[in-house]
């Protein structure tokens, strides 16, 4: 088994065997109940912090641990993340019987000034196929006031024909968003966030493989009602109360799962496998 140690010799001597053990992964079981998965793309943005720690995902080598941690435990079933991190996974080993999706447009760098214009930067569609991943995901920030948003909806509707094409999965994760004195801010309102469902709905020429990934809302009956979609509720910020929310969202039957990234790898106490099992506890109560 490779470490985290070995992985810049192995990128230096013999880089071809990164995409290799991506696509020699085992296979996951078919999908059954709600999927939990673990993100880790969120540095691809420029985004490092996690709670209360600004720098806390800076550490690549801390970071591989905390995600290895968490892929280990029962009741896990993908992850998802860019290219860098998925083949680093796949050289550990973190892949094994796992579903992975592919993050793809990760152009809009977090405090820049062209932070909306969110370009197909890290995975293709071809270059999901050609790893023979399960699926993409983009995020679609719809900004009313921000010409780049065009652009963006022009992406994303092309990357939605694209995989379905290849039938693999588009996970599409919308918002409408407003750029503050302070910055880009996401409306977490329950008509925005159901308007913003709507609008990602309906790219691309085909919506049979779209997945939507939403926040958890106190209304979660009406974002729900928004779409035959299948959805799935991402973990959001570090902070008091999550679990709560998460369980009311897997209420709804067209909520097939969770996507949590920092949530679960940097927990406030550090548990990180205690963290993932409260969550797998609390998915199978939910649906059990």
């Amino acid at each position: 088994m490779t470490s985290i140690s070995e992985l810049n010799e192995i990128r230096w001597t013999a880089p071809e065997r990164f995409l290799e053990a991506v696509r020699e992964r085992r296979r996951p079981d078919p999908m059954t109940g709600p999927l939990l998965i673990i993100a880790a793309d969120h540095m691809a943005r420029g985004v490092l912090g996690a709670g209360t720690r600004a720098n806390a995902m800076a550490d690549r080598g801390e970071m591989l641990s905390r995600v290895l941690e968490a892929l280990r435990q029962p009741g896990v079933h993908g992850f998802l993340g860019t290219a860098d991190v998925v083949e680093d996974m796949a050289m550990l080993g973190g892949l094994e019987g796992k579903y992975v999706f592919g993050s793809m447009n990760r152009g809009g760098v977090v405090g820049s000034s062209f932070e909306l214009d969110d370009r197909m930067t890290g995975y293709s569609p071809e270059g999901i196929a050609a790893a023979e991943l399960d699926g993409g995901k983009m995020l679609l920030r719809i900004g009313p006031d921000d010409p780049a948003t065009v652009r963006t909806l022009e992406a994303c509707g092309a990357a939605v024909s694209a995989l379905a094409a290849q039938q693999r999965v588009a996970m599409v994760e919308p918002f409408l968003t407003d750029r503050t004195a302070t910055g880009v801010r996401n409306d977490l309102s329950t008509q925005a966030v159901v308007r913003s469902i709507h609008i990602a709905s309906g790219l691309g020429s085909t919506s049979a493989y779209t997945w939507l990934k939403i926040p958890a809302l106190d209304d979660m009956q009406a974002v729900a009602a928004a779409t035959t979609l299948p959805l799935l509720v991402l973990g959001g910020e570090v902070r008091d109360g999550n679990e709560e929310r998460w369980a009311d969202a897997l209420a709804q039957p067209n909520v097939r799962g969770l996507v949590i990234g920092r949530s679960l790898l940097y927990p406030e106490d550090d548990d990180v496998a205690g963290a993932v099992g409260r969550v797998v506890e609390l998915m199978r109560g939910v649906r059990s």
